[in-house]
């Protein structure tokens, strides 16, 4: 493992990230000059690698036992920070745990000690009580999103988890609110606060749309104005969201749904199409409004506006990121109330384009993954040589522990599934299917 652990400069270059944001800077200065740290800043400001660049650097290669843990409120940022360390290449293993995956699974997964363990702290507490989990060697601990996680109602867990971690050297605490003070089970003594919720000035264009018909229609007349862009419409509730999804279909809207109620297999494979944009939309409840990654969104569409503007706030947060521009829109129909804090929202009108053009990509699904040793120029080779199309038609491509999911053109899509099912990738031989 020594010779894949790479350096700051290797780790961001491998990333494609040309220069760390002041946030990152100052994070990373303090969290190696101190012992207790709150970094309070906006979704989408990088603090996942703001803490993750210096904790894995203080991790000791030649220990096989867990030495880093990261508490998250939801599966799908569990997930996420997993994909980060692995994609930063520096040779650690890591794990996720959470509900709704096999907790035997977790258990035969723990048995080899992740150097960093990321979870949601109702399954990590489940996984402490069962002596699964060797805490003697943990030296730092994060609680990404804590607020959140106190929100829906994981303080116990947190306390329990806190209190049994008797080596820690090293506390983190993240947030992108000022909602909640630091709980008590920390034991903050004299904490470095990291305070940029107000030095993100967004970009964006926020706008009241009026419904002249009805709210279905004026959604589809936006979308339709918005073109190619990708963005997220938001409603409130999973009664109202598989509503509009049903809306969208009829009328032949091509788009994704991801809210608490689904299975987390399709949760999962919702982002994915999403984040690799083989569907351009997504219909979401405020599930997505923190936490999970989905970097460059051109627009978000309130289909229904929060009771509170703190959510507000979330959902806008997802668009208009770090340097990129990005515009929010609020659909108000006839007898629709404006809440309170969006009574100064500028009112604008749709310029009605053509019909919504389809996606480009598709989603292909793959049998076999990184336990399999299969890696992504393997599935590049597959698709090339084998499946006979050219590197502009492969797009995203995203490797898990036991399948892999490729964006391709959409066109070429249900050939290839035809040519490449059942092939061999390394030793492996796979199914390869669309999703």
């Amino acid at each position: 493992m020594n010779n894949q652990i790479k350096n700051q400069s290797e780790i961001l270059q491998k990333m494609g990230i040309e220069a760390l944001n002041p946030m990152q800077e100052e994070a990373i200065e303090a969290i190696n000059s101190s012992k207790e740290i709150l970094i309070l800043s906006p979704t989408g400001t990088g603090k996942t690698l703001a803490f993750l660049l210096p904790l894995i650097k203080m991790l000791d290669p030649s220990l096989s036992q867990t030495q880093l843990m990261i508490l998250v409120p939801a599966r799908e940022l569990a997930i996420q920070i997993e994909q980060v360390v692995r994609d930063m290449g520096t040779g650690f293993k890591v794990n996720a745990v959470y509900g709704g995956r096999s907790g035997a699974k977790e258990k035969i997964e723990l048995t080899h000690a992740p150097s960093i363990l990321v979870g949601t702290p109702g399954r990590v507490a489940d996984h402490i009580r069962r002596d699964r989990i060797t805490l003697q060697g943990i030296k730092s601990l994060v609680i990404d999103e804590f607020d959140k996680s106190l929100e829906i109602g994981f303080e116990k867990e947190m306390k329990e988890i806190v209190s049994a971690l008797s080596s820690l050297e090293r506390k983190i605490l993240t947030s992108a609110t000022h909602k909640e003070q630091v709980p008590q089970f920390m034991e903050f003594q004299n904490p470095v606060c990291l305070d940029f919720l107000e030095k993100k000035k967004l970009s964006l264009d926020l706008s009241w749309i009026n419904s002249t018909t009805n709210t279905l229609d004026t959604l589809i007349e936006l979308l339709q104005s918005l073109g190619n862009k990708r963005g997220i419409v938001f409603c409130n509730f999973k009664n109202t969201l598989n509503g509009v999804s049903e809306f969208l279909e009829e009328n032949q809207v091509e788009h994704t749904c991801f809210y608490g109620g689904m299975e987390q297999i399709d949760r999962e494979r919702s982002l994915i199409q999403f984040r690799n944009s083989s569907q351009r939309t997504l219909l979401a409840t405020d599930l997505a409004a923190r936490g999970i990654d989905i970097p460059g969104l051109d627009y978000i569409i309130h289909y229904e506006m929060p009771p509170r503007e703190e959510e507000f706030t979330h959902r806008n947060g997802r668009t208009a990121r770090m340097n990129s521009d990005g515009a929010a829109f609020c659909i108000k129909g006839k007898n629709d109330k404006i809440p309170e804090y969006a009574r100064k929202i500028k009112t604008s009108k749709i310029s009605k384009g053509p019909s919504i053009p389809k996606n480009k990509w598709k989603t292909i699904y793959i049998s076999g993954g990184r336990k399999d040793k299969i890696s992504k120029g393997d599935i590049v080779g597959l698709f090339i040589k084998k499946g006979n199309i050219d590197g502009s038609e492969l797009g995203v491509i995203e490797l898990k522990n036991d399948c892999a999911f490729v964006a391709v053109d959409a066109s070429k899509a249900s050939v290839l599934c035809n040519k490449l099912n059942n092939q061999r990738l390394k030793t492996k031989k796979v199914r390869i299917s669309t999703i």
